[in-house]
């Protein structure tokens, strides 16, 4: 089973899923500026991704600014990102233990195979 954390109006996101639904019907769709990221799947993606939480910022949109995160820790970062999903990058693919980031969308080859 892959996941995809999504963005229905993101073309990398849309690209993404696309490039998925090509090889399997096995895909949940997470809309997690619905609500629909809980923290275990978060924590998932980042363990999948071998990367810190600040590196899954988008450090260009408002509320990042507004937030003041640039130096804040993990557990902070986490609870930023569940609260205000939209500085989370996207799309994010999991397939078992391993993740990626799906810019460019053809980096889910690397859990297709």
């Amino acid at each position: 089973m892959f996941k995809i954390i999504h963005n229905p109006r993101c073309s990398k996101s849309r690209q993404t899923l696309a490039l998925l639904q090509e090889h399997t019907d096995k895909v949940e769709v997470i809309l997690y500026l619905e609500g629909e990221l809980d923290e275990a799947t978060l924590r998932k993606a980042i363990k999948g991704l071998k990367l810190s939480p600040s590196e899954l910022l988008r450090t260009k949109e408002d509320e990042f600014k507004a937030l003041k995160l640039d130096t804040a820790n993990d557990e902070k970062v986490i609870k930023a990102i569940l609260k205000h999903p939209k500085i989370l990058e996207r799309p994010i693919v999991i397939h078992g233990a391993k993740a990626v980031i799906g810019r460019p969308p053809e980096n889910v080859n690397l859990l297709l195979k």
